[in-house]
């Protein structure tokens, strides 16, 4: 079974519809391994990191249902948007909440969680 996406674009789906058939996989909110990257570098390594998860439990980003963003500054919105845009499968854009958050540690600027289903 396919994920069915609805109201969708390039950054977010308004619905997303999966099997649960399949397995759920859910990743731990990711981190930049390199804090003194600027916001676009940390959302690169993220975003780099949940495809090297993704890997390693079967699936890929195209497989993403829904996710989860955690900015410091909701001022930088539009700039890790710059990134994740690029990185999101076209035809695959999940589901997405982004809220302003105080992060664990100061130097973060983003923090992303998501899940995604493996047939």
């Amino acid at each position: 079974m396919a994920i069915l996406r609805k109201h969708d674009n390039q950054r977010m789906s308004q619905v997303v519809e999966y099997p649960l058939s399949g397995k759920m996989i859910v990743l731990a909110g990711q981190v930049s391994s390199d804090a003194t990257l600027d916001l676009s570098g940390q959302t690169k390594n993220i975003l780099d990191r949940i495809d090297e998860l993704l890997a390693e439990a079967g699936t890929d980003k195209s497989a993403i249902s829904h996710a989860y963003v955690w900015l410091a500054h909701v001022g930088d919105f539009d700039m890790m948007n710059t990134v994740w845009d690029a990185w999101v499968s076209p035809g695959h854009a999940p589901a997405r909440a982004c809220v302003e958050a105080r992060l664990a540690d100061p130097r973060l600027r983003v923090e992303i969680q998501v899940f995604a289903v493996k047939s």
